[in-house]
């Protein structure tokens, strides 16, 4: 059944790196209603319509910021009563999109009720491929998809806690077949970076309901004004303690020490962690250059925001990044292979010539201005909800 053409009544369930919450502006301004319900991707609280958060998780939230939590020995019970009564709220949608087949704080055997409960009274729903789940997972171990990934470098594996217990959850356990259920029964599936479409597009049972759409970046309202640099260049690293291994801070940080006990006038590092979302924003927008995850082939969310307000990305740049978009001639992204010689290497060569920082900020924005314009991003959304 086609759906309607203006306005549409849209709800995204659940958010990774503020993708649904921005998504939904772009959507909302082209004249659509829009719900966005999530639990804010935990300490990093992204805004959202419907609060999907546990009460467990409101108590550690709590106690993180030092007032009492609040205790109950009910919690879990009464966190999916609450859940069913909200769902009961999710119905008469003509578009509703998952964010990962885990779009809820709950174990994957008990998600798919929920599930099945969104296709039964919603018109249309899709799987957004915006993260880890099993088709990554599963491209990432047979060592030919990529080249280097969270989990392989060329024919080798890789072997850390964090990959063990993603090969373990995604691949053998239940969270995989929670993902092939959905996959093979959804409307279609919307890919948000090169790495999910590919992995993705490795199942041909899949491949005519598969759409790649870059993210979704709400650009500064104000007009580009000419790209400035701090003296000295300020060298810009956020590390999250317990995923370090798993997205290669560990080793962009030894890198960018050394490169700063060289020349200690040529650069300053500026060093978060676990920040919350708005708080890291306003730090990383004093910024020059931001170093962002080693193992990717493409620029997520993170460094597509900072390259917005006019940052240099010290990260995933790969052909076929810019393959995917048809980009021919914009090299924004300074491409590091995971090795820390390498990105030692770019490090230097950009702590060296503070002119190449300058041109590469211009590049950038001028990038995610023709890529990922959020109200662009949303229209073909639109297109791919609607089958066009």
């Amino acid at each position: 059944m086609g759906l309607v053409n203006f306005p549409m009544r849209i709800l995204l369930i659940g958010d990774y790196s503020n993708v649904h919450a921005t998504l939904a502006e772009g959507l909302r301004a082209l004249g659509h209603v829009v719900t966005v319900a999530s639990d804010g991707d935990g300490w990093k609280d992204y805004p959202r319509d419907v609060d999907l958060r546990r009460y467990d998780q409101r108590a550690a939230n709590a106690q993180t910021s030092g007032n009492l939590p609040i205790r109950g020995n009910f919690s879990r019970l009464t966190y999916y009563l609450r859940l069913c009564r909200t769902f009961r709220h999710f119905r008469g949608y003509d578009v509703v999109q998952l964010i990962n087949p885990i779009f809820l704080p709950l174990r994957a055997e008990r998600i798919w009720p929920f599930y099945r409960y969104l296709r039964r009274y919603n018109r249309r729903v899709f799987l957004g491929a915006f993260g880890m789940d099993y088709y990554y997972v599963k491209a990432c171990l047979d060592c030919t998809t990529f080249r280097y990934s969270d989990f392989n470098f060329g024919t080798e594996l890789r072997h850390y806690p964090d990959a063990d217990a993603f090969r373990r959850d995604w691949y053998y356990g239940p969270k995989g077949t929670l993902n092939r259920r959905i996959a093979a029964d959804c409307d279609g599936i919307v890919a948000g970076l090169y790495e999910y479409w590919a992995a993705y597009n490795n199942d041909a049972a899949l491949q005519s309901k598969l759409r790649f759409i870059p993210f979704p970046i709400k650009l500064p309202a104000t007009k580009d004004s000419p790209p400035s640099l701090s003296s000295p260049p300020q060298f810009f690293i956020g590390i999250q303690r317990q995923r370090s291994l798993y997205k290669g801070t560990d080793i962009m940080f030894r890198a960018l020490e050394r490169v700063a006990r060289k020349l200690p006038n040529r650069l300053r590092i500026v060093k978060v962690e676990n920040l919350p979302f708005a708080e890291y924003k306003q730090k990383l927008s004093q910024a020059d250059v931001l170093l962002d995850q080693l193992y990717s082939y493409t620029p997520a969310m993170n460094a597509l925001e900072a390259m917005a307000g006019g940052l240099v990305i010290v990260g995933g740049g790969e052909p076929e990044n810019y393959e995917i978009v048809g980009e021919t001639q914009l090299r924004p992204i300074v491409n590091v292979l995971p090795t820390e010689d390498d990105v030692y290497e770019k490090l230097r060569h950009l702590a060296l010539h503070p002119e190449e920082i300058l041109r590469l900020k211009a590049e950038s924005l001028a990038y995610v201005r023709k890529h990922h314009d959020h109200i662009n991003v949303a229209r073909q959304y639109l297109a791919a909800w609607k089958g066009e």
